[in-house]
Parts: C-alpha cells; structure tokens; sequence
C-alpha cells in the first residue's frame, strides 16, 4: 500500500509499504480521510519534543485525526467491526498500569500515540492498524470530513467543559486556528457569549465568517470581563494573558502548547482564586463529540479548506497552501487521492494554527 513516511527534517517520500496486518485484538481500516496538525508539522520541522526525549524516531508515519471504515479484523475481535465507519483515540495506554485502570490511559507513561509516539504508525497511508478497543463507531450523519475532525473536537469539546461556562456567561479564546474554533463551537452551542482574540486580519475574519461577533487583536481586546479564558494558541506569552484577564473565581484552560517554556505568576491564581485546567488529549471527549456533530450541533465543517492526496503531503507541511484552498485552518487527507484530483468517492468496506 502507499504511504507518507516522513525520514528526516524536511525530508518526506510517498512509497509502497508493506499492508497492515490484523493481529490479535486489533483492526485494518481502509482511511477515509486524515487531518493535517500541527504536531505533524512540529514532526516535519523537527522540533516536536518527543524526538529529542525519545518517544519518537525517524523514519516516521504520521496521521492521527482520521476516519475510515474497518476492512479486516484480528483474533478476539467481534466481527460486527466488518464494514463499519469508525474513527480512533490516537492515545494508546498499555491498558494495565495504575493510570489506566483508573479511566486515565490517554496519559499512561508507556503508551503509544498513532502516528506519534512510540512507533505507531499513522493514518497517512491508504490503511491503518489499531487496537478494537480504541475505536469509536460514526453514525451515518457524520461524514468522512465530520469523522476526520471528531479527534480535533474531542480535545477542543474538553476544553469548552473544562471552561465550566454557559449561558449569560462570558468566554475569550485565545488563538483561532483548528482547536480554538472548535472550542468557540462547542461554546457557542452552550449559550456562552464567545470573544477570540487573533494576530491576522484573515484569521479573524474567518472567525468572523463562522458567526463570531467579537473578534479582536491585542490592540483591540476591550475591556471586559470574562468568566472564562481559554489558550489554543502556540505562543509562549499568552498564558499570562489568559490569566490575567480571566475575572477572579473564573476558570483558564490551556490546551495549546508553545515550543518553549511559558510563564505565570501562581500568586495570581491563588489572589484571583482563579481554577487552571490543563487539556492533553481528545480521549475523554471523542463520544460526545460525536453525538455533537451528529445531531449537527456543531458543524466545524467549514473549517477544512482543501482536501489533498497524500503526494501533496509534504508541500502541506512546509506551508504551501494548496491551489484553491478556502480559508479554513485545517487540510485534510485522502490517501487515495492523485497529486491534483479531487477526492475520489469512497464506498464502505473498500489531524495548532494560531
């Protein structure tokens, strides 16, 4: 089968690899679609930090937002899975360890992360293999854009609860790439007032395309107060700013991640008796996630502004939009698509911008 096998910094090949078997207790899906992050990215560049800590080596195969539909399964796997559209938690805990059995697998210090960590391979490719138990069945209602970004919105649906916000309140999200539009989203659906705060004029129109009234630069963010900040950005700077500019008694969650160390005063968060959230993975909110896009809730569909094949992979990782892309943050993948063509029809059975 083809693959995207990324062998150093810059350095990436589409080539025939050898087809994913169903082993024991695991599944081969046919991919459907596969989202671009920004960790692939950070991977491409070389700067992610699982390289230099030894969670990760070249060669790799990226791909962890993906869907597809379930082509074979393995010894001890309920045949029902044939057939079936699905998507995958990326986080792979050993599943015997005391965070696991405690429901916490997505943060199991030996776990593995699909086209990530610990020499899983990823989606980028024309079929993955991965554990039964991680998948999570897509209704009809969501399609294979739906499906591809469900990994994406379970973090950022986190995030949303996490900010424990509703309607009457008052939210500002820090960074309107993939993870904070999402998040704006699932706020948005709560009945909360939501604000972003961008750096480019075309990110914040956007954002402003999607329905979002309140958009703002640093040098225009008013004066208000907010029951809730939320940081989807990837600059170091920022989470000071959300705690300074969350109200006292509110809540800050930090979901984006810079590329080096941030900053804050723990003195303002006990003056401002203020509660700090950290959110690593989709893990706990894939389902609900799901049910959101499924009864249309929320629809970040817009957010995909080309789909590619996976000979325009590499181009994509550099920063080269693709002809014709719409304005949205994130690109998606077909993997059986030619360099150029649109996506082709897919029939059952046959991926942190600021």
């Amino acid at each position: 089968m083809r693959a995207f096998v990324l062998h150093a910094p810059g350095r990436a090949t589409v080539e025939e690899v050898p087809a994913p078997v169903a082993v024991p207790g695991e599944v081969v899906v046919d991919v459907e679609r596969v989202g671009v992050c920004g960790t692939d990215v950070e991977f491409f560049t070389g700067e992610m930090a699982y390289l230099h800590e030894g969670h990760a080596a070249y060669p790799l195969r990226l791909g962890h937002e993906w869907c597809g539909v379930v082509h074979a399964v393995g010894d001890g796997v309920d045949p029902a899975w044939l057939g079936r559209r699905v998507m995958g938690d990326t986080m792979l805990g050993d599943q015997t360890c005391r965070r696991c059995r405690r429901g916490h697998q997505h943060v199991c210090e030996h776990r593995q992360e699909v086209g990530i960590r610990g020499g899983r391979p990823g989606a980028l490719a024309e079929q993955i293999a991965v554990p039964a138990w991680s998948l999570h069945a897509l209704p009809g209602t969501v399609d294979a854009v739906l499906g591809a970004l469900v990994e994406p919105g379970g973090g950022s649906l986190r995030a949303a609860q996490a900010a424990g916000v509703g309607p009457g309140d008052r939210a500002l999200v820090l960074g309107p790439g993939t993870i904070g539009l999402l998040t704006a989203l699932f706020l948005r659906a709560d009945g909360v007032e939501v604000h972003l705060l961008g750096q480019t004029a075309d990110s914040l129109a956007f954002a402003g395309s999607l329905g979002f009234d309140h958009v703002w630069s640093e040098a225009t963010l008013p004066d208000l107060p907010f029951d809730a900040v939320v940081d989807a950005s990837n600059a170091a700077y920022l989470p000071a700013l959300a705690l300074d500019r969350v109200e006292p008694g509110g809540r800050v969650v930090y979901i984006g991640l810079a590329g080096r160390p941030s900053l804050i005063d723990t003195r303002t968060v006990a003056l401002k008796d203020v509660t700090a959230v950290g959110i690593l993975s989709a893990s706990p909110g894939l389902a609900d996630a799901i049910d959101a896009f499924a009864s249309g809730a929320v629809d970040p569909r817009p957010l995909v502004a080309a789909t590619v094949g996976l000979d325009d992979v590499a181009a994509v990782l550099a920063g080269v939009r693709p002809p014709g892309a719409g304005p949205g943050p994130k690109i998606h993948v077909d993997p059986v698509t030619p360099r150029g063509a649109p996506p082709a029809p897919r029939t059952p059975g046959g991926h942190i911008a600021r």
